[in-house]
């Protein structure tokens, strides 16, 4: 009884004391639906295909991962935890599935927004919802 009590308390203090780190990149409301059909989302009309949108925190960046799936990040980067630079996340020039943060020498998957290098984070994601025609929801 009295190893279980212990036991019970070692794990409450272990609890308390852990600090767990939140992604820097601030979550801020979003919902919107576009039609990928439009010029300015024509990228999106074929898999591997990429746009940018407008929102979140620095931008969002929308991937096509196959014909029904998409995948939707901030282009803020998590290594930039102040939020002082002033260059979103961009493709890579030769590597396309690779975001690059000039300002702190990060990258990250522009597959699932997992870090590469430079940084703890991984991309801040929205949830993505397609109709399977031509309308894309993107929302957190």
């Amino acid at each position: 009884m009295k190893t279980r009590i212990l036991f019970l308390i070692s794990i409450v203090i272990l609890v308390a004391c852990t600090k767990v780190k939140n992604n820097p990149v601030p979550n801020y409301p979003f919902d919107i639906s576009i039609d990928i059909n439009l010029p300015s989302y024509s990228g999106l009309t074929g898999v591997g295909g990429w746009a940018y949108v407008t929102g979140g925190s620095k931008g969002i960046i929308v991937y096509r991962r196959s014909m029904d799936e998409f995948v939707a990040f901030d282009r803020h980067s998590p290594a930039d935890v102040n939020g002082t630079c002033s260059q979103p996340l961009y493709p890579d020039s030769i590597n396309f599935l690779q975001l690059n943060d000039d300002c702190n020498n990060a990258k990250f998957s522009l597959y699932d927004g997992s870090p590469i290098s430079g940084s703890d984070f991984g991309l801040r994601m929205y949830q993505t919802m397609f109709n399977g025609s031509n309308q894309l929801r993107i929302y957190n």
